[in-house]
């Protein structure tokens, strides 16, 4: 059973350092601004939260636990909350989107 436990711990611990991984690499690789906010929004939102359930099943049922689900909780509230503020605010001064391959400029 411990076994069991440990697998499912590592497979989860293994996958959001994947997706936060990913998110890093899109935060560089993408092309505008609107997608570099996009990919860390969504992939760390989702990473954070595989990691903090993996460390959850090491832990067991402990203090530990209910801190780890009120940072969980603060990370599945702000990380959104974050990405779409920052996209509104460009909207807002007039960055606008890539189409076609053109760049990110502030719209004259």
């Amino acid at each position: 059973m411990n076994t069991l436990v440990d697998l499912l711990s590592l497979a989860l611990i293994v996958a959001g350092s994947f997706f936060v991984l990913t998110a890093a690499l899109g935060l560089v690789r993408l092309p505008d601004f609107f997608s570099r906010t996009h990919a860390p929004g969504v992939l760390d939102t989702l990473g954070a939260g595989l990691l903090l359930l993996g460390f959850a099943l090491q832990l067991g049922f402990d203090l530990t636990l209910v801190k780890l689900a009120l940072v969980l909780l603060f990370i599945l509230i702000t990380g959104p909350t974050a990405a779409h503020a920052l996209a509104r605010t460009a909207l807002q001064i007039g960055v606008k989107p890539e189409v076609d391959g053109r760049d990110d400029r502030v719209a004259k």
